[in-house]
């Protein structure tokens, strides 16, 4: 099984190089982007018995190692 795992800051934290990347396309002259935030994308392969023992011990992993669940919330979709 393989799945996506994306990590985003949560509403209300600053993300600073969201920020400068809008000021950045703004001024190459992207003047309607509105709002530019950085996700991170983990794609994990996993040899699990079927997809909630999967998304069980993907969460564990999230919430252990890949996100900060002060500032960060992740998201699970699986592929195929």
């Amino acid at each position: 099984m393989i799945a996506d795992v994306y990590i985003e800051l949560k509403e209300g934290v600053a993300d600073p190089e969201g920020e400068s990347t809008l000021k950045a396309l703004r001024l190459l002259g992207f003047k309607r982007v509105k709002k530019v935030s950085t996700v991170k994308v983990f794609r994990i392969e996993i040899d699990a018995k079927n997809r909630e023992e999967a998304e069980k011990e993907i969460k564990e992993m999230c919430e252990r190692l890949l996100a900060n669940p002060v500032i960060q919330k992740f998201r699970i979709s699986w592929i195929g």
